[in-house]
C-alpha cells in the first residue's frame, strides 16, 4: 500500500512541477504580435485631427427612412458617421459622411470633377461608389445591392440635408 501511495505522491509532485513551470514560462511572440508593435509605432493614418468633428454631430444631415428604406446607423467616431440603407430588411447601400480634416488628399480628388450633385463636385468610384464634396465634409453613397445603381445613389446623395451640411462648421 506504501509503495501505491509513493507513486500517487510522486505522479502528483512531478505533474505539478510540470504545471508551474509551462505557465511561468515566458511566451514566444508569434509573427501578429510583431506587426501589431509595429502598426501602433506607425503615425499615419491613426491620427484624427482635434478639429474634426464629432461623428454624433453628423447625423442629423442623414435622409430620414422613407419609402419603405430604412436608415439604421451603424457606425460614429471623430470625423465619421455611417448608417446601411436597408429595405425589406436587407442593406442596400451604404451612407457615410467624412470630414477631410484629417485626410486633405480625399478633398483633392473632386478639384477636377466635371460632374456636380447638387452644384457639388462630384466623384464616381467604381461602379458601386458615389460621392460628393460639401465643403471639408465627404458625403458618399455605396452600393450593397447590384439593383441600387448610380441613379439611385444620386438620389440618395440629394436627401442628404446639404445645405445645413455646407454651412455646419
Amino acid at each position: 500500500m506504501s509503495l501505491f501511495r509513493g507513486r500517487r505522491l510522486l505522479a502528483s509532485l512531478l505533474l505539478s512541477v510540470l504545471l508551474l513551470t509551462t505557465a511561468c514560462a515566458a511566451k514566444a511572440p508569434s509573427r501578429f504580435d510583431e506587426v501589431q508593435q509595429e502598426s501602433m509605432k506607425q503615425k499615419s493614418g491613426q491620427a484624427v485631427a482635434k478639429k474634426a468633428t464629432q461623428g454624433n454631430e453628423l447625423n442629423s444631415f442623414f435622409p430620414d427612412s422613407e419609402d419603405g428604406y430604412e436608415r439604421v446607423y451603424t457606425q460614429e467616431k471623430k470625423g465619421f458617421a455611417e448608417a446601411n440603407l436597408k429595405k425589406g430588411g436587407k442593406v442596400v447601400a451604404q451612407l457615410a459622411i467624412s470630414d477631410t480634416t484629417s485626410t486633405p488628399t480625399v478633398a483633392s480628388k473632386y478639384a477636377n470633377s466635371t460632374k456636380k450633385i447638387d452644384g457639388y463636385p462630384a466623384v464616381e468610384l467604381g461602379k458601386t461608389q458615389t460621392s460628393i464634396l460639401v465643403g471639408k465634409y465627404q458625403v458618399k453613397v455605396i452600393s450593397k445591392d447590384p439593383l441600387f445603381n448610380a441613379s439611385d445613389r444620386t438620389d440618395w446623395i440629394e436627401k442628404f440635408d446639404l445645405e445645413d451640411l455646407a454651412k455646419f462648421k
